[in-house]
């Protein structure tokens, strides 16, 4: 059991929250057997990542015994798409551009499982922090989705150039002064999320401002978020985040504030 005190709590009034009163499991162990193991679905959005996609995949495969994989790739012109495909990760195509359309698309596919985990297809995430982002949904049914920080004494110093750094912060900085919904890293790729509350999302974010989205769409739907400190890696391949999308970002927090 994972104890609240060792971690970042970032919800507030967790009482009204919905809850039947039992976790994910033991509600789904009464509907299916006492060995029903939760099940999972993993979404990675991709353009252009073959030197990282298989990284990411090979690891989660391992670390998550081989749970189902959905790349859902934007059009990429370089071997993503048939690497993904080789290490047996499903692959549909994006209908426009940008990582919110992609995990808009993502969501359209989803299959029927208990947990969606989201990441990023360049091996910045270690998988290896999912296993306790399940626990901590699985032991707390008010809480609808788990997140890692990133700004932590584990992170690689050349994982997150100055520039990226200082823009993550005053964009969390912004998005907890603005609207409430307080996280230290609001911006992190590895979200695990439960499916049931995704089902219903009506994506409108593009781009990188999918994750501001997401944070006030949990909320709103009467949800806890919870961080936990991660490792972050340097990334393989090239950087797709430019400076010039923190623009997009905090009209995004704008829009949402105003909600």
């Amino acid at each position: 059991m994972i104890e609240y005190w060792q971690l970042k709590i970032n919800y507030k009034d967790l009482k009204d929250a919905p809850s039947s009163g039992l976790s994910t499991s033991q509600r789904l162990s009464i509907r299916r057997g006492n060995n029903f193991r939760p099940t999972i679905q993993v979404i990675i959005a991709a353009l252009n990542e073959e030197d990282g996609i298989a990284l990411t995949i090979n690891e989660l495969m391992e670390t998550l015994n081989n749970p189902n994989i959905l790349v859902v790739d934007g059009n990429s012109t370089d071997r993503t798409v048939e690497v993904a495909k080789e290490l047996g990760a499903q692959v549909v195509f994006q209908d426009g551009q940008g990582k919110g359309d992609a995990l808009a698309k993502g969501i359209k596919n989803l299959q029927s499982v208990d947990y969606v985990v989201i990441t990023d297809a360049d091996y910045t995430y270690p998988a290896e922090y999912i296993h306790e982002m399940l626990q901590i949904l699985d032991e707390n049914p008010k809480v609808g989705m788990v997140c890692g920080n990133r700004f932590t004494d584990k992170t690689d110093p050349k994982a997150m150039h100055n520039i990226f750094y200082i823009g993550n912060r005053l964009i969390a900085f912004m998005h907890n002064a603005l609207n409430g919904v307080e996280l230290i890293d609001p911006l992190t790729g590895l979200r695990v999320v439960r499916a049931d509350i995704l089902k219903d999302w009506k994506v409108q974010s593009k781009g990188f401002d999918i994750e501001v989205e997401l944070n006030h769409y949990i909320e709103r739907k009467g949800y806890g978020i919870v961080e936990i400190p991660i490792l972050y890696r340097q990334r393989v391949g090239e950087k797709k985040l430019k400076v010039r999308h923190g623009v997009a970002i905090l009209k995004r927090i704008v829009q949402e504030t105003t909600f």
